[in-house]
């Protein structure tokens, strides 16, 4: 697993990298601390599982910013920790296509399973942007983020029409990009979608929801 953490304060840094480390031992991790750092590194290394970086940081404005490191590495999940929770720049991040947005208030443990839940292939969208969505989203999306804030166990053997289409599209090894072009869906969606098929499932990645899904019938068989 390879982690790219960028924050411009070296003390949340290094807190940042120790808390990563003790939970991911085996983990490489890379450190910058300005988004020119995170171009400098871009320009040399491409490969990373993860990127962990602040919102404000020196370097370039954080909108510029983001938008290019989404274009440099368009298929590694993008998580932003910051203490900023205004809602127009959420909204401007989710909508570039970070993965999971994460406050410094957060604890250690909050923290961790956010990035569980992204690098499992889901999206982790804070309560604050699930409230805000569902007073402003089209009726379809308002649904989807109103099941994604329900504190009340989900039944796991109803999933959606369309989760159903995401899920066997899982089956077959298809990336959320091209699930999202095949649907007609934003990679956005498509991400919040298998955060619920994951949370129904009771599972923690997309391979053991297609395996739990072909047991419990819901697809007929695993595909290659």
């Amino acid at each position: 697993m390879k982690i790219l953490i960028a924050d411009d304060h070296e003390l949340f840094l290094q807190g940042l990298e120790f808390i990563l480390r003790k939970q991911y031992p085996d983990a490489e991790i890379t450190l910058a601390g300005s988004y020119t750092d995170i171009f400098n590194i871009l320009q040399n290394k491409k490969d990373f599982d993860l990127i962990l970086t602040d919102l404000a940081m020196p370097g370039a404005k954080w909108l510029d910013a983001l938008k290019k490191i989404h274009l440099e590495c368009p298929e590694v999940p993008i998580i932003i920790i910051s203490a900023v929770f205004e809602r127009s720049i959420l909204q401007k991040t989710f909508d570039i296509g970070v993965s999971g947005y994460v406050s410094k208030s957060f604890s250690n443990n909050l923290i961790i399973s956010a990035i569980n839940l992204v690098m499992a292939g889901g999206m982790y969208v804070p309560p604050e942007v699930l409230q805000m969505s569902m007073q402003t989203s089209p009726e379809p999306m308002r649904e989807l983020l109103a099941s994604l804030s329900d504190d009340e166990e989900v039944d796991s053997k109803i999933l959606t029409p369309r989760q159903k289409e995401v899920l066997n599209y899982l089956a077959e090894g298809l990336p959320n990009k091209e699930i999202a072009y095949r649907l007609g869906l934003s990679e956005g969606t498509v991400k919040i979608h298998i955060t619920l098929i994951l949370r129904a499932l009771e599972v923690s990645n997309r391979l053991a929801a297609v395996r739990k899904a072909v047991q419990m019938g819901i697809i007929r068989e695993e595909k290659k």
